[in-house]
């Protein structure tokens, strides 16, 4: 995290420029971009909430006194609808607007005009350093420390929120369940140390495999693993399944199991999980089965 802090670029920033005055706010834009910021600018809250629909803005940076809604209306209604934006308002009139009362709207920070470039580019480095912090806590609450997967706790969240999505867009879910066989006599026979690395594999293994951007892999517990396909019927999944399961017995000496079930709208998350469990579950009798009294021989 420490590494990622200190390599701050500014040019992956794009900051939009709010003032009514173009002799503040192109020069502005001209300081920001010497510094290798993208920077775009707009005379009013009007153009800028349409400019923010429109452009992957990283931050808002908006004179508080400007005709029609104010500056710190502004934020408030870019932090309801693009959160994810710092926003830094700056005034002339600083009497009339304390430090609170501003970050109570949603801002990152305060200026006060006139400024130097220097003073404007400390507080635009400590937003990004302060955010990216909250970024890094935030994906390592959510991941799993082992396998680099999402955890069983984002499983959950992510499965509503794409239950929810599939209900309003009529497209296709599947959910693919894998679970290691035999995972406790490998960790007796070769030691935990090894069995970690075996885990670490078949996260790399998932991750190969599915969709970039699109699908979702999750570590769901112990030697079980998640795989959330977007937009994917029966067909697909089985096609996962059993590229996943091929890729873990040839890279990592283990066969798996695996179990898939496709959302229908009488299902809700818990019972679309029971769904693939039981379909696991007898994936695994049934390589028992066939495996007999040699099922560990490769071990």
């Amino acid at each position: 995290m420490k590494m990622e802090i200190e390599n701050i670029n500014y040019g992956d920033e794009f900051v939009l420029v709010v003032d009514d005055e173009e002799s503040v706010r192109e020069p502005i834009v001209a300081m920001l971009e010497h510094l290798s910021f993208k920077a775009d600018s707009a005379v009013n809250s009007e153009e800028a909430l349409e400019m923010l629909t429109q452009k992957p803005y990283t931050f808002l940076l908006t004179d508080i006194r400007i005709p029609g809604i104010d500056g710190l209306e502004l934020i408030r209604r870019t932090k309801t609808t693009h959160p994810e934006i710092c926003s830094i308002a700056m005034t002339g009139y600083s009497r009339e607007f304390n430090y609170v009362e501003v970050i109570n709207t949603g801002a990152t920070d305060f200026v006060n005009k006139p400024f130097v470039i220097e003073e404007l580019e400390a507080k635009i480095k400590r937003a990004i350093i302060e955010r990216n912090v909250r970024q890094e806590l935030q994906r390592l609450s959510i991941t799993d420390s082992l396998t680099g997967l999402y955890n069983q706790r984002h499983f959950y969240a992510r499965l509503n929120e794409e239950i929810a999505r599939v209900k309003r867009q009529k497209h296709n879910l599947a959910l693919i369940l894998l679970d290691l066989d035999d995972f406790k006599r490998y960790n007796d026979k070769y030691g935990h140390l090894a069995g970690d690395e075996l885990l670490q594999n078949v996260g790399k293994i998932i991750n190969n495999n599915v969709r970039q951007g699109v699908d979702l892999g999750f570590r769901y517990g112990g030697d079980e693993f998640a795989v959330l396909l977007v937009d994917a019927d029966e067909v697909i999944a089985e096609m996962m399944s059993a590229r996943i399961e091929k890729g873990i017995e040839k890279e990592c000496g283990i066969t798996a199991s695996t179990g898939s079930a496709i959302f229908a709208d009488n299902l809700t998350a818990e019972t679309l999980v029971e769904e693939a469990d039981r379909r696991l579950y007898r994936s695994k009798e049934q390589r028992n089965n066939l495996k007999g009294p040699q099922r560990v021989a490769a071990f």
